[in-house]
């Protein structure tokens, strides 16, 4: 699903309209991107935790070339799903 159809399965299901639902869902993709570039987690009970995971640099191989190379250290977005989540999905 795309944000498009996202954003039309909110309106449908909270019987809103889809400019509302467009703005509440870039409202809290902006506030997770915020807090999560400070360096803290979000965690919404039930659904799951946004958290950020430092990865440390290794070497890897250039799959054209098969040079190695250094790969630097990063850090990136990780989401786990809550256990009420866990139960829709099975």
């Amino acid at each position: 699903m795309n944000k498009a159809k996202l954003i039309e399965n909110m309106s449908k299901s909270a019987k809103m309209p889809k400019a509302t639902c467009k703005t509440a869902l870039e409202a809290f993709i902006e506030v997770v991107g915020k807090t999560l570039k400070g360096g803290k987690s979000v965690v919404l009970t039930g659904f799951g935790t946004f958290s950020i995971l430092k990865r440390k640099s290794r070497v890897g191989v250039n799959p054209a070339t098969g040079k190695k190379m250094q790969i630097p250290a990063k850090k990136v977005a990780k989401f786990k799903p809550g256990k009420a989540l866990r139960d829709m999905v099975v």
